[in-house]
């Protein structure tokens, strides 16, 4: 065990608490959530920011000795990467995102180009037990995740926004809703279910209007996947119904074909029930075509509309309605009228009726 001092603290490890000053061990557990301290070998010019646990982004540079924890990620426009069989200090990985998700790089997509290098120096020690100088290593999240929870939803109508795949426009469609439900007075929980960690989005919820947040990172999960999927949405409906807010919006990360969890969320049962209306972000009318196809037949859900780049002008509302019989509203352009949409469609309208202007 030896004191460390750090430069910058991943957002991933928000729960911890942590200073700049470490106490880490030479010892490494090589487990998902597992917080570390490394020390970053390059520069880069592009995908070269971290999320602080501010916030705050911040740029990373050669000689930065940095905080994350030891994850995989399998992104389409990111880095794919896993979780070493073993480590030691010395050990070379990689940064996997910008909330600090730290493993061996597989595959690399060109428009990020290489990800940053990073020495491993140890794993971070914390000290549960008062009184006694016995350090842990430190994991991620504020709890552990129960995976036998219920879902309870307590009669809060719930929207859901899935999409094709990754940077469809999901983030700005749940901000623009958000923004337009606290505008008509309602009372808006929202969280994030799938993904890779990054508190950017649901800081944006916040920003946006919702009053209560949360993230599967709170839960320890640094990545999710079909096996942990379900209970982490599970856990989050519940829990964001705790208060009865008057709606509860959330966002599935990646897309319906994604490695993320999705699919096995959407073919829950009891989590489809609880669902009042789903939105699909697509990037294009044949992603809005292929997106609405297998809401309708592999989880049969009618999408309550269709938003994101495949809206960006009249040419690809016109398509998606005439093509889809599906409402299409851009949420950039349009977003208190996406808003309003959904605020009828769960039944919400005349408790909260547009006020004059």
């Amino acid at each position: 065990m030896k004191s460390i001092v750090v430069d910058k603290i991943a957002s991933i490890t928000q729960a911890l608490g942590l200073q700049h000053e470490l106490r880490i061990s030479e010892n490494i557990p090589c487990e998902e959530g597992v917080v570390v301290v490394v020390e970053v070998l390059n520069n880069k010019n592009t995908y070269n920011t971290l999320e602080l646990t501010s916030g705050r982004m911040a740029k990373v540079m050669k000689g930065d000795i940095v905080v994350g924890a030891l994850g995989h990620r399998k992104a389409l426009f990111g880095y794919s990467g896993h979780v070493p069989e073993a480590l030691k200090p010395g050990d070379v990985i990689q940064m996997l995102n910008i909330g600090g998700v730290l493993g061996v790089c597989d595959s690399v997509n060109p428009d990020k180009g290489r990800p940053f290098d990073c020495r491993v120096l140890g794993v971070v020690l914390h000290f549960p037990y008062l009184g006694e100088r016995i350090g842990v290593p430190a994991r991620i999240g504020y709890r552990k995740l129960d995976r036998t929870v219920a879902v309870d939803t307590q009669g809060v109508p719930v929207v859901a926004l899935a999409g094709t795949c990754m940077e469809a426009g999901k983030t700005a469609a749940a901000c623009s809703m958000i923004a337009r439900m606290r505008h008509r007075g309602l009372n808006v929980h929202a969280f994030k279910a799938t993904g890779v960690s990054l508190r950017r989005d649901i800081l944006a919820f916040e920003d946006s209007g919702a009053r209560k947040t949360m993230i599967f990172t709170d839960f320890g999960i640094g990545t999710t996947t079909a096996e942990v999927g379900p209970a982490l949405t599970r856990s989050m409906l519940t829990e964001m119904a705790v208060g009865q807010p008057d709606i509860i919006v959330f966002e599935l990360g990646d897309g319906l074909l994604g490695t993320y969890g999705v699919e096995a969320i959407l073919s829950a049962d009891d989590i489809r029930q609880s669902l009042t209306a789903v939105v699909l972000s697509a990037n294009d009318p044949v992603a809005a075509w292929g997106g609405v196809k297998l809401l309708r037949e592999r989880f049969g859900i009618e999408p309550a509309a269709v938003t994101g780049p495949s809206t960006d002008n009249q040419v690809g509302v016109d398509i998606i309605q005439q093509q889809m019989s599906v409402t299409a509203i851009n949420a950039i352009t349009a977003g208190a009228e996406l808003g309003d949409h959904l605020i009828a469609t769960v039944g919400l309208a005349d408790k909260f009726p547009v006020k004059p202007t």
